[in-house]
């Protein structure tokens, strides 16, 4: 279904408007500082893969310590596991494993840039004594991850030290061979590297040919060897995130609390605007009113006349308390969504609209009543922004199925520019949908157009 619409401007306390256009792209990445160099050729020289040629560096001794101590511990504890000493021993090594993971995420965070939240802290169940400590380490997830890191990070670090090493020092030996070549005829008494030899021949790297193409074989070992070491330490970001972070339930559990939280605040704020706008509004009215009728009947049988007109004003205050009190019933929850769903509601409300907008709603059934209704007011806030801000001709939005997903677009031919992360009402409405696990997406490059995608679980 496709109408148009287009009417009087529909009032909203959306947003603060959009802002102005900050530089960012469509997944929130800045425009940076413009190179004259291409990545490939300045990569060699950047900090960054400095910074990761010394984590994986650092990776070897590191890890040697790691699996000496862990293999040793834990051999140790569960020697002694036929004695009562095995088990606060193995719990010890588990707990040095869990202080070590501490390191290897601050590590991570100061040379790889690799952001690690800290897994859940231990909770012993029945007390704070030592048998409670020792069993919240034993049952702990995070502590034998930390055990399998400090196990399977060591192999890995004896191959990339050895593959970072062997190709950093090829590419910059050969790419600097032609500068300190003079030293084998005047000291080694050779005319160069010797690539092969026998009792007859032997195969010197010594003419200016020769030279040249050992260092652009040194040139491209150099090139090649920041991604190398980049791929290697992408293997340390995996083990790290995987093995040393918090677990996907724990992680879980943190972002159900905080959507919690939003929908708690959100609700109290709706609260609060529901009892300021029946204390302003309707409710003032009303106390008018009463006031109003109260006189009128003082003044019935002395001055008929004034009685009817304070009963005919009461009357105009009676019409407009109704409208408030419809105004915000529709604010709540209207009755036309109930009713007759997603499309004729959104229609209703892109009537409102001061722009004119197509409206397409292709939906075989209709989801979950809350999820109708956050589709609902999302829509309607993104309109209500419309009107007050975009200076746009035309908007469309469209709502259809996919897979079990709501998904929503609400575009526009405005002057764009309008951003989540200026602190604006469009991160309002990002956290609301990240409350219910939406996805709120904004493509508002400077100029326009605008494009708004959010996606809703369906929770039919």
């Amino acid at each position: 279904m496709a109408t148009q619409y287009g009417s009087h401007q529909y009032g909203s306390q959306y947003g603060q408007g959009y802002e102005p256009y900050s530089g960012t792209g469509f997944h929130g990445e800045g425009t940076g500082r413009r190179h004259r160099l291409p990545a490939g050729l300045r990569a060699p020289f950047e900090a960054r893969s400095w910074r990761e040629f010394g984590y994986v560096l650092l990776g070897l001794p590191i890890g040697i310590m790691l699996f000496t101590y862990a293999v040793t511990m834990v051999s140790l504890g569960g020697g002694l596991l036929v004695t009562f000493l095995g088990i606060p021993v193995l719990a010890a090594a588990l707990a040095g494993c869990r202080g070590f993971g501490v390191l290897e995420r601050a590590r991570a965070r100061g040379l790889l840039g690799l952001e690690v939240a800290d897994p859940e802290p231990l909770r012993p169940r029945t007390g704070d004594g030592l048998l409670a400590w020792t069993g919240a380490v034993l049952k702990s997830g995070t502590s034998w991850r930390a055990l399998l890191y400090a196990v399977v990070q060591f192999p890995w670090a004896v191959f990339s030290f050895v593959v970072a090493v062997t190709v950093w020092s090829v590419g910059w030996t050969l790419l600097t061979y032609p500068l300190w070549f003079w030293v084998f005829p005047m000291w080694a008494g050779q005319g160069g590297i010797q690539l092969y030899g026998d009792e007859h021949h032997r195969i010197y790297i010594d003419n200016p040919f020769e030279i040249t193409v050992t260092g652009l074989v040194g040139l491209l070992f150099t090139l090649a060897t920041p991604w190398i070491i980049r791929a290697l330490t992408t293997v340390d970001r995996v083990m790290v995130h995987g093995l040393l972070g918090p677990s996907r339930l724990s992680a879980r559990v943190v972002e159900l609390e905080s959507d919690r939280g939003v929908v708690v605040d959100t609700a109290a704020a709706d609260l609060r605007r529901i009892e300021r706008d029946l204390h302003d509004g309707a409710q003032a009215r009303l106390v008018a009113l009463a006031m109003d009728l109260g006189l009128a009947k003082e003044k019935l049988a002395e001055n008929p006349n004034a009685a009817a007109r304070m009963v005919d004003e009461a009357h105009g205050e009676v019409k407009t308390a109704l409208r408030e009190l419809r105004d915000l019933a529709r604010g709540i929850h209207p009755a036309v969504l109930t009713d007759r769903g997603l499309d004729a509601a959104l229609s209703a409300v892109a009537s409102r609209c001061t722009v004119p907008v197509r409206v397409e709603v292709d939906l075989a059934e209709r989801p979950a009543p809350a999820i109708e209704g956050i589709a609902y007011f999302t829509v309607s806030e993104l309109l209500q922004n419309i009107s007050k801000h975009s200076r746009a001709r035309s908007a469309s939005v469209d709502v259809w199925r996919s897979e079990n997903r709501l998904m929503l677009q609400v575009m526009d031919d405005g002057v764009g520019g309008a951003d989540v992360s200026a602190g604006s009402g469009l991160a309002g409405l990002a956290e609301r949908l990240d409350a219910v696990d939406g996805i709120l997406v904004v493509d508002s490059p400077a100029g326009g157009p605008t494009r708004v995608t959010a996606e809703l679980p369906w929770r039919r």
